[in-house]
């Protein structure tokens, strides 16, 4: 009994001591295995993210109107640039030189056509001939009145004796001084004075429409070689080429003192009061310009109104060009060349949802996200027409929501991101 109370004694130090040492060799793993725990609980209470508000850009959701835009490049030209011709073949000398400034109606070269004025001259001389025929028709028509009024007068004279002779004979008939037979003598004298003062009185009329006739084609001769002579003055003074408006001298289409053939270009001028735009758009935005559309132009900072004028049918590398004209007072200070911006209003929509876009939202986005108090939250979109500057918000906003329009590749895909502002 006493040796083995003593055992049990001794023995109870080292069961003490071999726990303490258990325990302390289990306390690293319990230690690590807290950390473990307690690093996953921080983890999942933790925010995905947290950025500072001043690193984001901010658009406000508001109502307005949107345009379908189109932007395009152009370069300005003139739209109005005569070219001049040749009116006939001759010797072309200059009196200006390319880049002068000319006024309308100044004289810019002349044409010496030797061939075009002999054929003036002569046709001049023709009509001249006709002329004179046309003023001799009329002194002839005149005679010719004259004299067939003579033949009737005489006619009615002897008409009018005769008759007074009629009624004599009728006085002595009644009386019976005469026979009846020169009684009828007399009656047939004046009868056949009487025809014969109707028949000159009709062929005088008839003899004056002849005459008439006759003038009338002398006339409508003269008027047709004047207008030969006319036409061949109108080439002469065309031979002096003036210019049809104030502006430049763009080009001399002949070197000077050259001998040109007819309808040859020989000068072209720029009015540069009337300028245009060309522009050209890629075929893929280019099916909805059409002629009559607005348009902004933006030359050198200044901005004008303007109008689509003319769409090309025709596609060249990719492209497609067209042309727009200023619709009111333009820019000044323009140059020809000069390099211009467009805004091409395809079709325009009041009282939308509308948001300023930024570069990193487009029609494909389907999320963005949403201020809301120190957070950004993100929310499913709908986005639709594209202008200049705004994207339209067809579902997931509302008016007077902020939301992220710069770049969002730095929040992954956190639902949730604290803001610190």
């Amino acid at each position: 009994m006493t040796v083995t109370s003593g055992l049990a004694a001794s023995g109870r130090p080292w069961r003490r001591r071999a726990v303490r040492l258990a325990a302390l060799g289990a306390l690293p793993l319990a230690l690590g295995l807290a950390a473990m725990l307690l690093w996953l609980a921080r983890g999942r209470a933790k925010p995905e993210h947290v950025v500072s508000i001043k690193s984001l850009e901010l658009a406000t959701v508001t109502r307005g109107t949107i345009a379908d835009e189109v932007v395009a490049r152009g370069s300005v030209i003139a739209a109005i640039s005569p070219t001049l011709y040749s009116a006939a073949s001759g010797t072309v000398s200059y009196l200006v030189h390319a880049g002068d400034s000319v006024s309308q109606g100044q004289v810019l070269a002349r044409i010496s056509s030797p061939e075009l004025d002999n054929e003036y001259e002569r046709e001049r001389t023709t009509l001249e001939s006709m002329e004179a025929q046309f003023a001799q028709g009329r002194i002839e028509l005149q005679q010719q009145f004259l004299a067939n009024e003579e033949q009737a007068n005489l006619t009615a004279v002897t008409m009018n004796a005769q008759l007074r002779e009629l009624e004599r004979s009728q006085q002595a008939w009644g009386l019976r001084v005469i026979s009846e037979r020169e009684y009828q003598a007399a009656y047939d004298s004046f009868t056949m004075a009487r025809l014969e003062f109707e028949h000159a009185r009709r062929n005088s009329a008839l003899e004056q429409q002849r005459i008439l006739l006759g003038l009338r084609t002398r006339e409508l001769r003269r008027e047709s070689q004047a207008l030969v002579v006319s036409g061949l003055r109108q080439r002469i003074d065309d031979l002096t080429v003036r210019s049809p408006v104030n502006g430049l001298v763009a080009e001399l289409g002949q070197p000077d003192q050259t001998h040109v053939a007819r309808s040859m270009p020989l000068v072209r001028v720029v009015d540069l009061t009337a300028l245009a735009i060309r522009f050209q758009v890629a075929e893929s935005l280019a099916d909805g310009i059409r002629p009559g559309l607005p348009a902004q132009i933006t030359l050198d900072g200044q901005t004008a109104d303007g109008m689509v004028t003319a769409v090309s049918p025709d596609v060249q590398d990719g492209w497609v060009t067209g042309r727009a004209r200023f619709v009111g007072p333009q820019p000044f200070g323009m140059r020809q060349n000069e390099q211009a911006e467009l805004r091409i209003v395809l079709r325009r929509r009041d009282d939308v949802l509308e948001v300023e876009r930024g570069p990193f939202l487009t029609p494909q986005s389907r999320y963005v996200y949403v201020l809301n108090g120190d957070h950004i939250a993100r929310a499913p979109v709908e986005l639709g027409t594209v202008s200049a500057s705004e994207i339209e918000v067809t579902r997931g906003l509302s008016a007077g929501d902020q939301i992220v329009v710069s770049a969002t590749s730095r929040l992954g895909d956190a639902t949730q991101v604290r803001v610190i502002r």
